[in-house]
């Protein structure tokens, strides 16, 4: 896939009346932490919501809101330096952006991505901590694949592929 090719989205996963839904979000909140938020706040859910936004080739963000609480994962810090939306998960988990050097000496250059919030953030709907960090840290896959097979793995990968096929066919 080239950069031409990459893909922007965000949906927001729910459960109404016991089966899991999914929608697109504005292609917008892709670079806007607080819009995204506010929108997942705004389905109706008696569980809470997810939110799972794919910018390019670089790394995703997972979401779940419930009321007042916000559980967050960032797939790879290093995106910070390029992308609004990671600074801004980075600012909300307070994590400070790191920089070149002390990103290398964590990683020992390898190719490899950081991910930062909460790894236990789908645990409860049995995605336990080793599995998201082991799928994060996969640098053969795109974030829009990860996030295929984290919908795979909760239960609406249906809905994931049939919101995304809605706007990309």
């Amino acid at each position: 896939m080239t950069d031409e090719d990459a893909l922007d989205f965000a949906i927001v996963v729910y459960r109404e009346d016991e089966q899991w839904e999914a929608a697109m979000l504005p292609i917008a909140l892709t670079s806007d932490l607080h819009g995204l938020i506010h929108a997942l706040r705004q389905q109706p859910s008696m569980s809470g919501t997810i939110g799972l936004v794919a910018v390019g080739d670089e790394f995703f963000v997972a979401l779940r809101v419930f009321g007042e609480r916000v559980s967050l994962f960032l797939s790879d810090i290093a995106a910070s330096w390029e992308w609004p939306l990671a600074q801004q998960a980075l600012d909300h988990l307070d994590v400070p952006v790191p920089d070149e050097e002390e990103l290398d000496a964590i990683t020992q250059d390898e190719d490899i991505a950081l991910p930062a919030g909460d790894l236990s953030i789908f645990a409860d709907l049995g995605l336990d901590e080793m599995e998201l960090g082991a799928l994060s840290g996969d640098v053969e896959l795109l974030p829009d694949e990860m996030l295929s097979s984290i919908a795979a793995r909760l239960g609406f990968s249906e809905p994931f592929e049939r919101a995304l096929d809605s706007v990309f066919g």
